[in-house]
C-alpha cells in the first residue's frame, strides 16, 4: 500500500475524460479536416466521465483510452466504477482498474446491470479464474453490485439511473447526480425517463453527427431533446468526426456548446 498517492482532489467536479464515438477523433486513417486538425478540441478519446464525491472517484465507464485520460488529468485513483452498459468503447480498458485496489485497500466496486456483469466476466475470464494468482496485481480486484432503475448510495452520494435506448432493442443507463446528468450513447428517451431529467444544471447528451444514425442521436435530435428538458447549460458527447468544434458551436443554440475532453463542470455535492 503505497504511502502517497499522486493525484490531484477533483471533489465537487464532474470531468469529460472523453467525448468522442467508439473509433475516437482523429479516426484512423481518415484525411477529412477535422481529423486532420491541430485544434485541440477536436481531437476525442473514447467516452467516459469522472466523478469527484465526497468519498471519493466516481468512473463512468473503462473505455480503452482510460489510462491515457486519467493521466492527462492527473487523476491518480478511481473508488468506484459506474458502466452505462457493455459496448467495447465504454468497457475494454477495464484492466487499467488493476492499479486502484493498492490505492483503495481492496477491491474497486463496480455498479452495473447483470448484462454488464456478464459480459465483464465472459470478456475478462482471466480475472475471475479460481486458484492463487502469480503476484498482487496480476489481475483486475473486482466487485460487483448489481443496479437498475432505483437511485443507489455509492461514495457518500445518491446517484439515480435513467434508463435511455440505444437503438431499438437495446437499453442502456444514464446517471443524474445531483443536478447534472450524463447520457452518453441513446437515440430515445423513454416517457418514464423525462421526470428524471428537469431541474438541471448540466446534461451531457449524445450527439454523434448531423446525419441519422440508427442508434445515436445526431445533432438536430440532440438539440430537440435538450430544448425540451431545458437544462441551464447543455454539453454533446460521444461525436464522430462529421463535428468540428468551432463551426458547431457557432451554429448552436444559445445554452448549448460541444463538450471537449477534460471538460470540467461543478458538481453539487449536496
Amino acid at each position: 500500500m503505497p504511502k502517497t498517492i499522486h493525484t490531484r482532489d477533483i471533489r465537487g467536479k464532474f470531468i469529460l475524460l472523453g467525448t468522442g464515438t467508439s473509433v475516437g477523433v482523429p479516426t484512423v486513417g481518415c484525411g477529412c479536416r477535422v481529423c486532420l486538425s491541430t485544434h485541440p478540441r477536436n481531437q476525442r478519446l473514447r467516452c467516459s466521465a469522472i466523478a469527484g464525491l465526497p468519498q471519493g472517484n466516481l468512473l463512468i465507464d473503462t473505455p480503452p483510452d482510460l489510462r491515457m485520460q486519467l493521466l492527462r488529468e492527473g487523476i491518480g485513483v478511481a473508488h468506484a466504477v459506474a458502466y452505462t452498459h457493455d459496448h467495447a468503447d465504454h468497457l475494454f480498458g477495464l484492466d487499467d482498474l488493476r492499479l486502484f485496489p493498492f490505492r483503495i485497500g481492496g477491491p474497486v466496486p463496480l455498479y452495473c446491470e447483470p448484462s454488464v456483469e456478464q459480459r465483464i466476466r465472459r470478456s475478462f475470464d482471466y480475472a475471475f479464474e479460481p486458484g492463487p494468482k502469480t503476484h498482487a496485481g496480476a489481475v483486475p480486484q473486482l466487485t460487483f453490485s448489481t443496479i437498475g432503475l432505483d437511485p443507489f448510495d455509492v461514495l457518500g452520494m445518491r446517484v439515480t439511473p435513467i434508463r435511455l435506448q440505444h437503438g431499438p432493442k437495446f437499453a442502456v443507463l444514464g446517471f443524474r447526480i445531483g443536478r447534472l446528468a450524463y447520457c452518453t450513447d441513446t437515440n430515445q428517451i423513454p416517457d418514464s425517463s423525462w421526470s428524471l431529467l428537469e431541474d438541471l444544471d448540466y446534461l451531457i447528451l449524445d450527439a454523434l453527427r448531423p446525419e441519422p444514425h440508427p442508434t445515436h442521436f445526431n445533432l438536430a435530435e440532440s438539440i430537440a431533446a435538450a430544448q425540451r428538458i431545458g437544462a441551464k447549460q447543455t454539453y454533446f458527447t460521444h461525436m464522430g468526426h462529421e463535428l468540428d468544434y468551432e463551426e458547431t458551436n457557432d451554429r448552436l443554440p444559445p445554452g448549448m456548446q460541444l463538450g471537449y475532453d477534460g471538460l470540467e463542470l461543478p458538481l453539487a455535492l449536496e
